[in-house]
């Protein structure tokens, strides 16, 4: 037997109970084929566990995934739990502590699945946001004042660093060469001609290193228009936290489904635990009834498998997937009718049989 990765497992909210153990499912095929093996351990953390205990994690809790290779996750809230504490009190707290500062969120067109883009096929739909994970307009840097009063005042300050926005610059431009070499800085510096002139400042800087990549630069407007219209001139994207959250959700659109969509929350250098979820949400409306689309969970799984080092078992996967919706296994966004169940089996089917 190869080597044993200790991965904690936080299925969530909703549908999280649901997804994640199908996502498990392939994980064990796919370990036992390439000769690896998963040693998981099982975390009740969320809104539920808030419910229970006032928190949605113990306060040692990212001490305790520091001991893990890697961190597997579904989905994070409930409709009794106000929603502006999960980002906060879960996500958040374990991107911004274990230095998860890259979010890697691919967008792809499977085969048999169409996209609401009624021209546009799979070799138009192929491209990786990377999110600012860390720093942007999600820092949480703010402060209500007089909120009762006819002077009230809101501020949220955006943050963003020299060192924060050269590393996923650099993790760009080194997917890209890897890909098919070209990066697209998505920004919005006509506007914010502080925050993101410093922000493209940098990133022009650190495009001068990388001479064999092309180098462009578009403002949100744009891009949102061009994810529409034209598709095909993306190949990796590299944007700021905020915009790169409402781009994937975009993206996922495009691909057919939000379910579809699979990320990791990347800490590139190793030196803490990384996360791996999908892009959607806990679905509380449609949890427990087994119709919940487990593909962008079992993607997920193939980044995370990718990040450790596993790439053949991750190729794998994503053939699986491909298998599944190649012959019409699909879950009812999607226009189909198989369940949860059924897809996470059809991966598993493929990946013991190929």
């Amino acid at each position: 037997m190869g080597k044993t990765y200790k991965i904690a497992v936080v299925k969530g909210d909703g549908i999280g109970s649901e997804i994640v153990p199908a996502g498990v499912s392939v994980l064990e095929a796919v370990a036992a084929k390439h000769n690896f093996s998963l040693d998981t351990t099982d975390f009740s953390w969320g809104a539920g566990h808030y419910l229970k205990h006032g928190e949605f994690m113990p306060s040692d809790g990212i001490e305790q995934l520091k001991a893990f290779d890697a961190i597997y996750f579904g989905a994070v809230g409930l409709p009794a739990v106000d929603d502006t504490l999960p980002a906060r009190d879960y996500t958040f707290k374990v991107r911004t502590q274990l230095e998860q500062y890259v979010n890697y969120r691919p967008v792809k067109l499977f085969s048999g699945v169409k996209s609401p883009l009624r021209d546009k096929t799979e070799k138009d739909i192929d491209f990786v946001i990377l999110r600012e994970n860390n720093e942007g307009e999600f820092v949480q840097n703010g402060k209500i004042l007089y909120p009762d009063t006819p002077n009230g005042v809101a501020v949220d300050t955006s943050m963003v660093t020299r060192l924060g926005v050269e590393r996923i610059a650099h993790y760009a431009f080194k997917l890209a060469r890897k890909r098919r070499k070209h990066v697209t800085n998505v920004t919005k510096s006509n506007t914010l001609i502080y925050t993101l002139g410093f922000w493209d400042k940098v990133i022009a800087e650190v495009a001068e290193q990388y001479p064999d990549v092309t180098y462009t630069k578009m403002y949100i407007d744009n891009a949102s228009a061009s994810f529409v219209l034209k598709p095909e001139v993306f190949d990796v994207i590299v944007t700021t936290n905020m915009m790169g959250d409402i781009l994937s959700d975009l993206g996922g659109a495009i691909m057919g489904s939000l379910g579809l969509g699979g990320s990791g929350n990347i800490n590139p250098e190793n030196n803490f635990p990384s996360m791996f979820e999908p892009i959607h949400g806990s679905a509380p409306d449609i949890a427990g009834q087994n119709i919940a689309n487990p593909i962008g969970q079992i993607w997920s799984a193939a980044i995370m498998l990718e990040h450790l080092g596993e790439s053949e078992a991750a190729e794998d996967i994503l053939a699986g997937i491909e298998h599944t919706t190649a012959k019409g296994n699909l879950t009812k966004d999607l226009k189909g009718n198989a369940t949860t169940s059924e897809v996470a089996e059809s991966v598993v089917a493929f990946i013991k049989a190929n």
